[in-house]
Protein backbone atom coordinates (compact mmCIF):
# COMPACT_ATOMS: atom_id res chain seq x y z
CA UNK A 1 0.00 0.00 0.00
CA UNK A 2 3.22 1.95 0.34
CA UNK A 3 3.04 3.00 -3.65
CA UNK A 4 -0.80 3.41 -4.00
CA UNK A 5 -0.17 7.20 -5.45
CA UNK A 6 2.39 5.94 -7.54
CA UNK A 7 0.02 3.29 -8.96
CA UNK A 8 -3.12 5.32 -8.91
CA UNK A 9 -5.24 5.98 -12.43
CA UNK A 10 -5.13 9.47 -11.67
CA UNK A 11 -1.23 9.53 -12.23
CA UNK A 12 -0.18 12.50 -14.64
CA UNK A 13 3.09 11.20 -15.67
CA UNK A 14 0.69 7.99 -16.69
CA UNK A 15 -1.80 9.78 -18.52
CA UNK A 16 0.11 12.92 -19.90
CA UNK A 17 -0.34 10.99 -23.10
CA UNK A 18 -4.24 11.47 -23.15
CA UNK A 19 -4.09 15.03 -21.67
CA UNK A 20 -1.51 15.79 -25.51
CA UNK A 21 -4.23 14.58 -27.32
CA UNK A 22 -7.25 16.38 -25.07
CA UNK A 23 -5.07 19.40 -25.94
CA UNK A 24 -4.82 18.68 -29.77
CA UNK A 25 -8.38 18.03 -30.00
CA UNK A 26 -9.53 21.38 -28.17
CA UNK A 27 -6.81 23.33 -30.17
CA UNK A 28 -7.99 21.71 -33.27
CA UNK A 29 -11.54 22.26 -32.55
CA UNK A 30 -10.98 26.05 -31.46
CA UNK A 31 -8.65 26.03 -34.64
CA UNK A 32 -11.46 25.46 -36.93
CA UNK A 33 -14.71 26.92 -35.34
CA UNK A 34 -12.35 30.52 -35.36
CA UNK A 35 -10.40 30.68 -38.34
CA UNK A 36 -11.28 32.69 -41.33
CA UNK A 37 -8.64 31.28 -43.85
CA UNK A 38 -9.85 28.21 -45.83
CA UNK A 39 -6.02 26.95 -45.21
CA UNK A 40 -6.19 27.26 -41.67
CA UNK A 41 -9.23 25.03 -41.20
CA UNK A 42 -8.06 22.16 -43.07
CA UNK A 43 -4.00 22.33 -41.29
CA UNK A 44 -6.79 22.28 -38.08
CA UNK A 45 -8.42 19.17 -39.55
CA UNK A 46 -5.65 17.50 -40.06
CA UNK A 47 -4.26 18.38 -36.26
CA UNK A 48 -7.87 17.01 -35.12
CA UNK A 49 -7.62 13.82 -37.39
CA UNK A 50 -3.79 13.05 -35.85
CA UNK A 51 -5.22 13.24 -32.67
CA UNK A 52 -8.01 11.08 -33.60
CA UNK A 53 -4.72 8.62 -34.66
CA UNK A 54 -2.21 9.30 -31.65
CA UNK A 55 -5.53 8.56 -29.78
CA UNK A 56 -6.03 4.52 -31.37
CA UNK A 57 -2.37 4.14 -30.91
CA UNK A 58 -2.63 4.99 -27.31
CA UNK A 59 -5.53 2.32 -26.78
CA UNK A 60 -3.01 -0.14 -28.10
CA UNK A 61 0.01 0.57 -26.02
CA UNK A 62 0.49 -1.92 -22.80
CA UNK A 63 3.80 -0.84 -20.61
CA UNK A 64 5.84 -3.96 -21.25
CA UNK A 65 3.24 -5.95 -23.88
CA UNK A 66 4.40 -7.83 -26.26
CA UNK A 67 2.81 -9.08 -29.75
CA UNK A 68 0.47 -12.01 -29.01
CA UNK A 69 2.38 -15.03 -30.20
CA UNK A 70 0.46 -18.71 -30.17
CA UNK A 71 3.33 -20.30 -30.70
CA UNK A 72 5.33 -19.60 -27.78
CA UNK A 73 2.65 -20.13 -25.12
CA UNK A 74 4.92 -20.83 -22.20
CA UNK A 75 5.15 -17.87 -20.46
CA UNK A 76 2.16 -15.31 -19.37
CA UNK A 77 3.16 -11.78 -20.66
CA UNK A 78 0.82 -8.74 -21.05
CA UNK A 79 -0.43 -9.03 -24.70
CA UNK A 80 -0.75 -6.01 -26.93
CA UNK A 81 -3.56 -6.18 -29.04
CA UNK A 82 -3.06 -5.13 -32.73
CA UNK A 83 -6.21 -3.85 -33.93
CA UNK A 84 -6.32 -0.21 -32.84
CA UNK A 85 -3.06 0.06 -34.32
CA UNK A 86 -4.39 -1.27 -37.54
CA UNK A 87 -7.48 1.15 -37.02
CA UNK A 88 -4.68 4.08 -36.84
CA UNK A 89 -2.86 2.62 -40.42
CA UNK A 90 -6.17 2.73 -42.23
CA UNK A 91 -7.17 6.12 -40.47
CA UNK A 92 -3.67 7.88 -41.43
CA UNK A 93 -4.43 6.71 -45.43
CA UNK A 94 -8.11 8.21 -45.20
CA UNK A 95 -6.26 11.18 -43.57
CA UNK A 96 -4.24 11.30 -46.21
CA UNK A 97 -7.03 10.92 -49.02
CA UNK A 98 -9.26 13.55 -47.49
CA UNK A 99 -6.59 16.43 -46.66
CA UNK A 100 -5.83 16.14 -50.65
CA UNK A 101 -9.71 16.30 -51.67
CA UNK A 102 -9.57 19.74 -48.80
CA UNK A 103 -6.58 21.37 -50.23
CA UNK A 104 -7.53 20.74 -54.24
CA UNK A 105 -11.25 21.98 -53.09
CA UNK A 106 -9.53 24.86 -51.46
CA UNK A 107 -7.65 25.41 -54.89
CA UNK A 108 -10.88 25.47 -56.81
CA UNK A 109 -12.56 27.75 -54.57
CA UNK A 110 -9.39 30.31 -53.86
CA UNK A 111 -9.20 30.20 -58.20
CA UNK A 112 -12.94 30.79 -58.44
CA UNK A 113 -13.84 33.68 -55.78
CA UNK A 114 -10.12 35.26 -55.77
CA UNK A 115 -10.17 34.51 -52.03
CA UNK A 116 -9.49 32.11 -49.25
CA UNK A 117 -11.72 33.90 -46.66
CA UNK A 118 -14.77 32.52 -45.41
CA UNK A 119 -17.02 35.85 -44.71
CA UNK A 120 -15.99 37.08 -48.29
CA UNK A 121 -16.72 33.67 -50.03
CA UNK A 122 -20.07 34.09 -48.58
CA UNK A 123 -20.38 37.30 -49.30
CA UNK A 124 -19.68 36.90 -52.66
CA UNK A 125 -22.40 34.04 -53.22
CA UNK A 126 -21.09 33.58 -57.08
Amino acid sequence: MTDSIADSSLDFVGNSSYVVVAVLVAGALYSMLTQKNLIKICVAAVILKSAGNLFLVLLGYRHGGAIPNHYFSGTQEIMVLPTPQGFALTAIVITLATTALMLSLVILIGKHYGTLDVDEIRRLKG
